[in-house]
């Protein structure tokens, strides 16, 4: 697919998603000039194949991959819920405190089921009870695949076949932006409890669309992040009314100001249909770039801006004690086994993720200033 057909079928994506939302029926000859394989590579890319779904069967177009991927997005939050009423019920009865983030509570936001497609479960919780949630995930049938020891990750919990949770012990890790980390290191001030329940907790919606720019900032800033987050924004703004003094308040603490604006703008325009301005186009173009969670080479470009060519492919073989931490756990309990860590990690790279760190070396030795 070339530059002039990815960006064809993005400009699709963001007409037939926006339809959806704004409660509007695709125009049916505008439809039937779609390339709809196209389309489709397009839409995967940003995961939104069951919103643009819904949108060609609405414009009485009724295509084999979409009407699948329509189906399959259903199918997998109908999933999702069953499967995350059962922990809920179980962390509940436990007396384990815990709030549902990210997808669990925008999938509300949009029309219809499968609009809003999810990859994950994303919940937060005492990370003090991180072993009795471990047994109820192992008991309700779910495989460990990632339990840390530290207070800075999420550990992962799969069942077969689609059916993935990431249980986080914090918001953001100490990687993240200093602001970002020590804002939210007090997030059970912000909780608020569920009616009806002893231990289950929501943002306000002022909170949850604060911490939503501010996961947004964190890819964006890093590998990218793709037009779902954009839509995400846009749906979140039409939805929910919202105390934008507040807002505005709490994302100058985390030093967002500008991004949030830019972020709202575009997203209020692009699905809003208004023209974009130039600034909002650069900013579009890169969020094309970068597919839904962001790519290698944007990370890697940018890592290579801010540290210079051997500072940013230092920064890859050393990493900080914390990081280090996240990705061999028994750290936690063992920190004289940093050196044998750092030269695994090293020699894995090497020989196990060799395509990987050949490209990063590459981009070390290729870089110019001008990209």
């Amino acid at each position: 697919m070339t530059k002039e057909e990815y960006r064809a079928g993005a400009e699709d994506v963001v007409y037939l998603a926006a339809c959806m939302v704004n409660g509007e029926k695709p125009d049916a000859e505008r439809v039937r000039r779609m390339d709809l394989d196209q389309l489709y590579k397009t839409a995967n890319r940003h995961l939104l194949t069951g919103i643009v779904g819904y949108a060609l069967e609405v414009a009485g177009v009724r295509d084999p991959a979409f009407v699948q991927a329509k189906s399959k997005a259903i199918r997998k939050i109908v999933l999702f819920d069953t499967e995350r009423a059962a922990v809920l019920a179980e962390l509940e009865k436990a007396g384990i405190w815990h709030m549902p983030l990210k997808g669990c509570v925008l999938k509300e936001y949009y029309p219809q089921i499968g609009m809003r497609q999810m990859a994950d479960n994303d919940i937060l919780y005492d990370v003090s009870r991180s072993m009795d949630v471990r047994k109820i995930m192992e008991g309700l049938g779910f495989k460990t695949t990632v339990y840390v020891l530290n207070n800075y990750n999420h550990d992962h919990y799969d069942k077969e076949p689609v059916c993935n949770f990431e249980m986080h012990r914090a918001l953001f890790t100490p990687a993240a932006d200093d602001a970002v980390f020590e804002y939210y290191q007090n997030i059970r001030s912000r909780m608020i409890k569920d009616e009806g329940t002893g231990f289950r907790y929501h943002l306000s919606p002022e909170d949850f669309y604060v911490y939503m720019i501010a996961h947004e900032h964190k890819h964006y800033s890093g590998g990218g992040t793709g037009l779902r987050s954009l839509l995400d924004t846009y749906v979140v703004l039409r939805k929910v009314p919202l105390d934008m003094a507040y807002v505005a308040g709490e994302i100058e603490k985390l030093g967002m100001t500008d991004f949030e604006i830019a972020n709202r703008s575009l997203a209020l325009h692009l699905f809003g249909g208004k023209p974009l301005t130039e600034e909002e186009q650069e900013m579009l173009d890169y969020v094309l770039s970068s597919g839904t969670y962001g790519t290698m080479a944007n990370r890697v470009r940018k890592q290579i801006r801010e540290k210079g060519r051997w500072g940013y492919f230092l920064s890859r073989m050393t990493l900080s004690f914390d990081m280090m931490t996240q990705l061999y756990p028994v750290l936690g309990k063992v920190p004289l086994l940093y050196p044998f860590c750092w030269a695994h990690r090293i020699i894995h790279a090497f020989f196990f993720r060799h395509k990987v760190f050949m490209y990063q070396l590459k981009a070390v030795l290729t870089w110019k200033k001008s990209s």
